[in-house]
């Protein structure tokens, strides 16, 4: 398993369009992945869910965790971790 946390920076956050984008994302990894709030005691949810991910309504400046279980683990990660710090293709301000 690997597993890093990252600050969501976009103004929307995980919502609509850029969750959208990231569960495309995910999704083309192999592993298992699963994404939770740092701020929060659920559980984690299945990162390629759109629902799932809406669910957890990550806001802007909300810590994530993401964690990968499988052959791809670090590489989805890091993938995932790298989209999340670009901004999503939004404004971060």
């Amino acid at each position: 398993m690997y597993q890093r946390t990252v600050k969501v920076i976009n103004s929307s956050g995980l919502h609509a369009r850029p969750g959208s984008d990231f569960v495309h994302e995910a999704a083309k990894f192999a592993s298992r992945i699963t994404i939770r709030r740092l701020d929060e005691e659920d559980d984690p949810v299945n990162a390629k869910s759109i629902a799932f991910v809406l669910s957890l309504g990550v806001g802007k400046g909300v810590e994530i965790e993401l964690a990968a279980d499988g052959e791809d683990e670090k590489e989805a990660v890091e993938s995932l971790c790298a989209l999340i710090e670009s901004g999503l293709g939004e404004k971060t301000e």
